[in-house]
């Protein structure tokens, strides 16, 4: 027999000794109690004897040839016997997942602890242990056909073709000085300011410029702030009152009073370049400012198409979730608070933000709370799926995957270090979920619902971000 076939038998043997007893727990974990005949015991102490053996050196004797008298003697029995014992558990838990083929994720909990265990363990003599740990969740659908979600339809506004014609015409602006007349609403202001608190008199911290620039728009600034300069002509200088939002972002801020003392250093207006042709040429590669209108409508059409089946999906996805029965294991919530958070991270950093200064550990705790109602929201949607597609028997064809990657890879540059395996696993799951999707549309009702008001939506992503950057933002803006 080959030395490979030797050690494939050994293990195999090994692993049949072992006496399992499974039992489920709450919260998609698993109990295995595991019997360890005496034989291996006393193998796991004697490898443990031979490895400190060899890892030990002692005056008078060369390294690996310490006896073990002197090496019991110089180490101590415990040690040998933590050493073998830690040892032992690893590979017994590795051996024991084999046999009874359990689905186990995260790392196993050793019932009662090390301590307790180690005081029960004798080399020689069988030893019985408990170990705990979160298994791959069962999804399972109350239902999968017949499923009824509301839906907000998004409709295409003609007028933001205007606004963002407007728009561009701002960014293309010259900036002018202004003479002989006061600060007005859509002015560029220079100012100087101060805040401090009204009811202590302290400085805001990052609420002081020598000279920076403000847009005096609605909602640039802090309530009051834009308003209060508004008025005011170059040169002069005046306090204004303010008040931070109840939700600002500075916690130490939120919802105080305070005051500036603002100086106009100088003030520019925008003068905005002409709606015509060349406007269009200049603000984008068409030629005139009839395609330029016709580009962008077509481009919000599109919007307002993608944005409504985002919606339905969210909806369907909702309704589907309501039919799901599972029990998160906390493994796969953490990993998943994990990923938002990396998401979040990325988002800072590509906004030019020092994510590894903001992220201090307070803030990463936070963030780990308020996300988590999130994470499991997206763990729950990715089962509900799972569930759909055992449930339907719903597969997405080799030829299919074969032939979008093959598409993918045209655009990829020959530089490009692409992973194959991960390309087709991102494209299989792609594929998959828009079958599933499809699938729902097919056998579900979605229903419209009237469009829920801009001011009125849900906030938390925005607040999130707000509050992971606070610190980097001057205290007097919004």
């Amino acid at each position: 027999m080959s030395p490979a076939a030797t050690a494939a038998s050994k293990t195999s043997a090994k692993t049949a000794d072992l006496k399992l007893s499974t039992s489920a727990r709450p919260g998609s974990r698993m109990a295995i109690e595991i019997a360890v005949p005496a034989n291996r015991t006393q193998s796991s102490h004697n490898e443990a004897v031979e490895k400190l053996s060899r890892s030990v050196r002692l005056p008078g004797f060369r390294q690996g040839k310490v006896p073990r008298a002197v090496l019991l003697q110089q180490i101590g029995p415990q040690r040998i016997r933590a050493t073998a014992l830690e040892t032992l558990v690893d590979s017994v838990f590795r051996d024991a997942l084999k046999q009874a083929e359990i689905p186990a994720i995260g790392q196993p909990a050793l019932d009662g602890g090390f301590e307790a265990l180690l005081e029960r363990f004798e080399p020689g003599k069988e030893l019985t242990l408990t170990l705990e740990m979160d298994v791959e969740p069962t999804p399972k659908l109350k239902s999968t056909k017949g499923l009824k979600a509301e839906a907000e339809t998004v409709s295409f506004d003609a007028a933001r073709v205007d606004e963002l014609i407007e728009q561009s015409r701002r960014q293309m602006a010259t900036l002018v000085p202004v003479e002989g007349r006061a600060a007005a609403s859509g002015d560029v202001a220079v100012l100087g300011f101060k805040g401090t608190f009204s009811d202590n008199g302290e400085a805001i911290e990052g609420g002081s410029a020598d000279a920076m620039e403000v847009e005096l728009e609605e909602g640039r600034m802090i309530p009051g702030f834009v308003e209060g300069v508004i008025g005011m002509k170059a040169g002069t200088t005046k306090t204004v009152s303010c008040q931070f939002p109840e939700d600002y972002a500075q916690e130490d801020a939120a919802g105080r009073k305070a005051s500036f003392e603002i100086t106009l250093s100088e003030l520019k207006a925008r003068e905005l370049p002409a709606l015509d042709d060349a406007f269009a040429q200049q603000a984008s590669d068409k030629q005139t400012l009839a395609e330029l209108r016709s580009d962008l409508e077509a481009r919000l059409k599109e919007d307002a198409e993608r944005r409504t089946q985002s919606n339905r999906h969210d909806a369907l996805l909702a309704a589907l979730v309501e039919q799901l029965e599972v029990e998160l294991p906390e493994t796969l919530v953490q990993e998943e608070i994990v990923s938002l958070l990396e998401q979040t991270a990325g988002q800072l950093a590509q906004q030019g933000m020092d994510v590894k200064k903001l992220f201090t550990p307070q803030l990463i705790q936070s963030l780990r709370e308020t996300s988590r109602p999130e994470a499991e929201e997206r763990l729950k949607r990715s089962l509900a799926l799972k569930a759909l597609a055992t449930a339907e028997k719903l597969e997405v064809a080799a030829a299919d995957i074969d032939a979008k990657v093959k598409e993918l890879s045209r655009g990829f540059s020959e530089s490009s270090r692409i992973d194959p395996n991960r390309l087709r696993q991102a494209v299989q799951e792609d594929l998959m979920r828009e079958k599933l999707m499809g699938w729902l549309e097919e056998h579900s009702t979605v229903t419209e619902k009237a469009a829920e008001a801009e001011e009125a939506k849900p906030k938390k992503a925005a607040a999130k971000k707000a509050k992971a950057k606070s610190d980097a933002e001057p205290a007097a803006e919004a």
